[in-house]
């Protein structure tokens, strides 16, 4: 494979810049333009795991001083020999640089080129590989822990283990099968069903906590609404920790969309606060009413807002009848102050009501227990994993479908060579989910998703 390089660190201005190469010559190549100061080595003669200072240079024209680590293969990252030059964070300085080592011979690396060579040489499985980019993008501690576990393998151990009771049982089956001849005995019926459902039960456990992970990993879309001045803006900044909304006395304050992400125990939110929900005469606030509405339908989750020191009246039961059918939660703020709403109608409109007083804070705890037991979040151990996306949602959902079909067919007395050719068909997208068989269409598809440098 050719040497590639890529700008392993974020574009911009700072303390350092980490350039990464790999392939077979890049220690060549780093000879021709590093320097060391602190060793007498040259790069391809230091051993692997180290590190050197010195200075980059183009033709004898001095550039910058860096720090040389190398990486010898197969223990890289990649599984090829790799070097990293750390040199200072600038832009100008660190492009020049890579231009350099273009021209010295490497190629630029795709997106997620570094992480597959190392899927492609062994170093991690493809379950693993999509768990690198879930890591570099985790928001908060949950969904962090979701990534790390794939990382480390916990998804790949189960998926393993029922991928080896499958290969056992084909393994007898297409002996039985392909020599009919043999005195070869049968395969108990009984003992199959038995390996089968235990591994569809495990299928079905992983599957079970997808749409949980998925809310840990790419956060909720959620909205906050009621009628103008019941302490949307006040929630919105209580919830970012810093004043993102305006708050005024004034009803109508806010005409526009305002949106910020905010984590609220382990789930993401992507909040927004919207204009308050009445029959608006200024035009500009119309809109912003009819932006309201439109944010509300598309919502994940609705916080519907409503005043305890008010009484309840029409622009209220309109929130009401406009959050039926939505993940709702009700959450009647100003507590701090005498109670006049009743609160009647909305507890039978609403599953979940929290008391809250945005102005202190107080309720939030409730809040964050009320949405975590919404999504279902409550009862996830982390450590397990979590499936990461669709593609291997897919892959344990036919599996699992293929599985059942063998159950039916051996239930209903079909051939066991149908069996074995439905057993078959569950291994198969158990090694496609793993990336021991799968397609280069596949594989390109999921790197494609990486940033470049990684």
């Amino acid at each position: 494979m050719s040497v590639i390089a890529a700008i392993a660190t974020p574009r911009g201005t700072g303390g350092i810049s980490v350039i990464r190469i790999s392939g077979e010559d890049t220690f060549e190549l780093c000879n021709g333009i590093f320097t060391p100061t602190s060793t007498k080595k040259r790069p391809s003669e230091m051993e692997g795991y180290t590190c050197a200072y010195g200075k980059i240079t183009d033709g004898g024209e001095y550039i910058d001083d860096c720090v040389l680590t190398v990486f010898c293969a197969p223990k890289s990252y990649t599984g090829e020999d790799v070097a990293e030059i750390s040199c200072h964070g600038g832009i100008f300085v660190t492009n020049r640089i890579l231009q350099l080592i273009f021209r010295n011979g490497a190629v630029p690396a795709e997106p997620g080129e570094f992480t597959k060579r190392a899927f492609l040489n062994g170093k991690m499985n493809l379950i693993q590989a999509e768990a690198v980019m879930n890591i570099i993008s985790a928001e908060g501690r949950a969904s962090h822990c979701c990534a790390a576990a794939l990382k480390q393998g916990a998804i790949f151990g189960n998926i393993d283990a029922v991928a080896k009771k499958l290969l056992g049982l084909l393994g007898e089956l297409g002996a039985w099968v392909d020599y009919p001849e043999e005195d070869i005995p049968e395969v108990e019926s009984g003992e199959m069903l038995s390996v089968l459902e235990e591994s569809a039960s495990a299928l079905e456990k992983i599957l079970r906590d997808y749409d949980s992970g998925k809310i840990i990993r790419e956060g909720v879309d959620t909205v906050i609404v009621g009628k103008p001045n019941v302490g949307k803006s006040t929630l919105m900044n209580l919830l970012s920790g810093c004043e993102r909304s305006i708050v005024t006395d004034i009803a109508g304050t806010t005409r526009d969309i305002v949106e910020e992400s905010v984590t609220l125990g382990d789930i993401v939110l992507r909040l927004s606060d919207t204009a308050g929900i009445r029959k608006a005469e200024d035009i500009v606030e119309k809109f912003g009413v009819e932006r309201a509405n439109a944010k509300l339908d598309a919502a994940e989750l609705v916080l519907a807002v409503f005043d305890n020191s008010e009484p309840f009246n029409e622009e209220d039961e309109e929130i009401c009848k406009r959050c039926e059918g939505k993940k709702c939660i009700a959450l009647i703020n100003k507590t701090d102050k005498e109670q006049s709403l009743d609160v009647g109608h909305i507890e039978k409109t609403f599953e979940k009501v929290i008391y809250i007083s945005a102005r202190s804070g107080e309720g939030t705890h409730e809040l964050e227990a009320a949405i975590c037991g919404l999504f279902g979040t409550d009862g996830l151990n982390y450590n397990e994993g979590i499936l990461a996306n669709e593609r291997q949602r897919l892959c344990v959902q036919n599996s699992l479908n293929a599985i059942k079909e063998a159950v039916f067919a051996l239930n209903d007395g079909y051939t066991l060579d149908a069996v074995n050719i439905l057993i078959d068909e569950a291994e198969n997208y158990l090694l496609e989910l793993t990336g021991e068989k799968v397609s280069e269409a596949v594989v390109n598809e999921v790197f494609s998703h990486f940033c470049v440098g990684k």
